[in-house]
C-alpha cells in the first residue's frame, strides 16, 4: 500500500522540473518508508471530519465519531493489514516483509491462538472469508493465499494484477482496494474481476482506499495515513458518512505505533472492533452521530 510519485513530464527548464523530480521522488520514497513500517508521516486527512456537504442534488453526507464501548489489548508487533470477525475470534493479517503472519486473536485478552507465518518474501495485506476458505492479499506480490479458515493450512493461491490492500466479502463477491479510489468486485472462487466502483465524496475522487470490512450494502474503508473511515455504498461508489477516530490512543500509547488499520463487524451485537499497525489497543465501538455527546 504505497503511493509511489512519478514524474511524467518533460521541459526544457532542466534545473526546474530536475528539482520538481527529486522532491517528487524524496516525497515517494518517504511514503513507501512508512507503509513498510518506517516512522509516521504527519498526518494529512484526506477527508476532514465535519466539513459538510452533499453531491449535487444528492443525500447529505452523516458525519460520525467513534464511541467506545471497551478497550482491550492487542499484540505490538502485529502491523495489522486485515481484521475479520469469525464466531467470536478474531481473524488477523499481519504485513512487513518477513514478519507477516495469519492469526486467530481472542479479541479481549489479546492472545494468539493459532498463527502462521507467510513466506518473508511476501507482505500480508487485506483478508477476507469466503465460506471455509480465507483469503489473504499479498501487497505487490500479485498472489492471494487462500487458506482453510479452520485449520490456516493452505489450500492454494490467486493471481491478480496490481497491489492489494484491502479485502471483504458482501456474501457474494470479494470487494478489493489497492491504494486507488476504485473498489474492485471479484469473484470469490476464481479471483475473477465482475466489476470495479470509483468511490466518491461530494464527486470528488477518495484515494488511499485501505482495509475494508463489507456490512450490508456498505463498505467501511480505512482512508490511509488518516484517522478517517469512509462508509461507501457499494452499489454507486458514494461516501455517505466519514467517521472521525482520532484520539483512541493515549499519547504513551502513541509511542511506537502506526496508523489506524483494521475494521471488524460483530453481527451479533452490531459493534465494531478497531486497531492499528503496531497498536497496543484493540476498541470495541460504534459510530454515532459527530454532534451528539457522551
Amino acid at each position: 500500500m504505497v503511493i509511489l510519485a512519478n514524474d511524467r513530464r518533460s521541459s526544457a527548464l532542466f534545473p526546474i522540473t530536475a528539482l520538481a523530480a527529486i522532491l517528487l521522488i524524496a516525497v515517494g520514497g518517504l511514503l513507501a518508508w512508512t507503509r513498510a513500517g518506517g516512522p509516521i508521516a504527519p498526518q494529512a486527512p484526506r477527508i476532514p471530519a465535519g466539513v459538510a456537504g452533499s453531491e449535487p442534488d444528492g443525500p447529505t453526507v452523516a458525519h460520525l465519531r467513534v464511541q467506545v464501548i471497551a478497550a482491550f489489548p492487542h499484540s505490538r508487533d502485529a502491523f495489522t493489514e486485515g481484521l475479520v470477525w469469525q464466531d467470536g475470534a478474531l481473524l488477523e493479517s499481519t504485513g512487513l516483509y518477513g514478519r507477516s503472519s495469519l492469526r486467530r486473536v481472542d479479541p479481549e485478552s489479546g492472545q494468539i491462538l493459532q498463527s502462521v507465518p507467510v513466506d518473508p518474501r511476501f507482505f500480508g495485506e487485506g483478508i477476507a472469508l469466503a465460506d471455509s476458505r480465507l483469503i489473504q492479499l499479498t501487497w505487490r506480490e500479485n498472489t492471494a493465499f487462500v487458506y482453510d479458515a479452520s485449520t490456516f493450512q493452505r489450500v492454494g493461491q490467486l493471481r491478480y494484477g496490481g497491489e492489494g490492500w484491502g479485502l471483504c466479502t458482501d456474501g457474494a463477491r470479494l470487494v478489493m482496494s489497492n491504494g486507488s479510489s476504485a473498489l474492485t468486485f471479484r469473484d470469490p472462487q476464481t479471483f475473477d474481476v465482475l466489476g470495479a466502483v470509483d468511490v466518491t465524496l461530494d464527486g470528488a475522487p477518495v484515494d488511499q482506499l485501505n482495509e475494508l470490512e463489507c456490512v450490508g450494502d456498505e463498505v467501511y474503508a480505512n482512508v490511509w495515513m488518516t484517522d478517517e473511515i469512509v462508509r461507501i455504498d457499494k452499489q454507486s461508489g458514494r461516501v455517505d458518512a466519514t467517521i472521525d477516530a482520532s484520539g483512541l490512543l493515549t499519547d504513551d500509547e502513541r509511542v511506537g505505533a502506526d496508523v489506524l488499520n483494521g475494521i471488524a463487524y460483530d453481527p451479533d451485537d452490531e459493534t465494531f472492533l478497531i486497531t492499528g499497525k503496531l497498536w497496543p489497543k484493540l476498541f470495541k465501538v460504534t459510530f454515532v452521530s459527530a454532534d451528539s455527546g457522551g
